[in-house]
């Protein structure tokens, strides 16, 4: 019987994920390659065999463990390019506003930006080819304009205030994708930082941002790692031993095939002496734990927020003969002090899964007394000897709930429905040239900005429009949180991500206890155990 090329390649994936020195097929390979050629050949029916064996990967993957799994050849780009930080095409932020393609921002130092795009430009054409009124989608816009490093994309620009189309060949370069959303000063010692993900270049952006913060005098820190789901290990051990004088552990690796690894600090940090607060809540896993982990066991910084999600396990990357990828456990990490975080998923992944959104209903995202963890998860840390735990996630230091208080049901249907963004992009690409000279800086705005009623009047009709009906007691009860996203999101539009967080973070109750803790020296020495 003639074996198809098809079932060769999923020998082929088989062989990957084994040992790589193992040279010699197993009968249990040779039986599922066998499987799936019968089925190819003599089945019934017409089966797409591709589909079947990318079907039998997944299943098989996902009994093993909640985070090996597979990657389309197709997917395997858009998974990379956040972590490598980069992607090549012409650089532009961009939306979809009334079919139209509209220039939201060129990104700063790409190729849009050196040729004179502005934001606020509508594209018309791209290599002569229409795309407004064609129902074009996100995907469809990036298709076109990203590409190879060197390649040209030419584009037909509408500009309001100019009588001629406009026309810009652009040259596509690599792209920057940053990891670090903001970095300011939060008062006259204290910065903050706010990581979205830990990535090939987030070491650089840190540097960057602690030579601007430098500038200011700034004396402690407050990194944010809310909702960071991590990223690549080295990038979060190559910031967290910027914080260590010694070379300090910052995690091992144990796996059944993978000797122990040791990661330590280099020595002579630069922030050794600096007073820190790492922020987490339920998003925070993976990396961001072990910053956390370490920063914690070493009695190094205090740990604000919530419980983070708990993720242990260490992935490596198997590519397959068509392109695809299998990400597959190799360890298991732990904490300096052997701790190892990784919540349980021993009863499967649905069971797994649901255990993660049980924190949602079960009270703990109101109180710490709702977590309960075993004594034979219970360790102490390396320098103060304080109890910490292992078996599911990071536990803060100081616990600080979820604040509610400003939410309403009318406020969520609004933010699901996307009725704040299509708003304020419609908003920010009227009213561009007018805020722009009405407000000499960004302070400025922060400063003085405030809707007109009228305006706040078209923002409840574009949420009738999308099918939120207003709900003036819910209004109410939302209206300060509403006011202020509407106008984070207008400064994220006119200026930078770092001043939607300027904005955001004034009534953060999370950030403001954490001020209130690291400028308090005596406070913060007293939660870790110094005397």
């Amino acid at each position: 019987m003639r074996i198809k090329v098809k079932t060769i390649v999923l020998i082929g994936f088989l062989l990957l994920v084994q040992q790589i020195s193992s040279q010699v097929l197993t009968e249990e390979t040779i039986k599922i390659g066998r499987t799936l050629s019968l089925i190819d050949t003599w089945y019934v029916d017409t089966t797409d065999i591709t589909q079947l064996t990318e079907n039998m990967i997944i299943d098989l993957l996902k009994k093993l463990d909640p985070h090996s799994t597979y990657i389309s050849a197709k997917d395997v780009k858009d998974m990379n390019e956040p972590l490598l930080g980069n992607f090549e095409g012409i650089g532009i932020q961009f939306n979809i506003l009334h079919d139209t393609i509209l220039v939201v921002e060129p990104i700063s130092g790409g190729p849009s930006e050196k040729v004179g795009l502005r934001a606020g430009d509508r594209i018309i054409t791209i290599n002569s080819e229409k795309v407004t009124g064609i129902g074009i989608s996100t995907t469809g816009v990036r298709g076109r304009l990203m590409g190879p490093k060197g390649t040209s994309v030419t584009i037909n620009i509408f500009r309001r205030g100019v009588k001629d189309i406009l026309d810009f060949t652009i040259i596509r370069d690599k792209i920057p994708i940053n990891s670090l959303d903001a970095a300011y000063m939060l008062d006259s010692e204290t910065g903050y930082v706010k990581l979205n993900k830990f990535a090939a270049t987030t070491d650089k952006e840190f540097e960057t941002a602690l030579s601007a913060l430098s500038q200011s005098n700034v004396k402690n820190l407050i990194i944010d790692l809310r909702g960071n789901g991590g990223g690549y290990m080295n990038a979060a051990t190559d910031m967290a031993g910027k914080f260590f004088q010694g070379q300090n552990l910052l995690v091992y690796l144990i796996g059944r095939k993978n000797p122990r690894q040791d990661f330590k600090s280099p020595g002579r940090g630069k922030l050794s002496s600096a007073r820190v607060v790492v922020l987490t809540d339920e998003g925070s896993a993976s990396a961001s734990e072990i910053f956390a982990g370490a920063m914690q066991d070493w009695d190094r910084g205090v740990v604000i927020g919530r419980r983070t999600f708990g993720k242990g396990l260490v992935q490596n990357g198997f590519w397959l003969s068509d392109g695809s990828m299998i990400r597959l456990t190799i360890a298991r990490y732990y904490t300096p002090t052997g701790r190892l975080i990784q919540s349980p998923y021993n009863e499967g992944y649905d069971k797994y899964i649901e255990n993660y959104y049980k924190r949602y209903s079960d009270g703990e995202m109101l109180t710490a007394d709702s977590v309960h963890f075993p004594d034979s998860l219970r360790f102490r840390t390396l320098i103060n000897k304080r109890i910490v735990y292992g078996g599911g996630g990071i536990m803060p230091d100081v616990f600080v709930p979820v604040d509610t208080s400003n939410y309403s049901d009318y406020y969520r249907a609004l933010v699901r429905r996307g009725v704040f963004n299509s708003y304020i992009l419609e908003y920010a690409d009227k009213y561009r040239d007018r805020i722009k000279k009405e407000y000499s800086s960004f302070d400025d705005f922060k400063a003085r900005f405030r809707f007109a009623e009228s305006e706040i009047q078209d923002f409840i009709n574009k949420g009738n429009e999308a099918g939120v009906k207003y709900n003036e007691v819910q209004y109410r009860i939302s209206q300060k949180e509403i006011l202020m996203v509407l106008k984070a999101l207008v400064a994220s539009n006119i200026w930078q991500t770092n001043e939607y967080y300027r904005i955001v973070n004034e009534d953060d109750v999370v950030i403001a206890e954490a001020l209130k803790i690291i400028s308090d020296k005596e406070v913060y020495n007293k939660i870790l155990g110094y005397k």
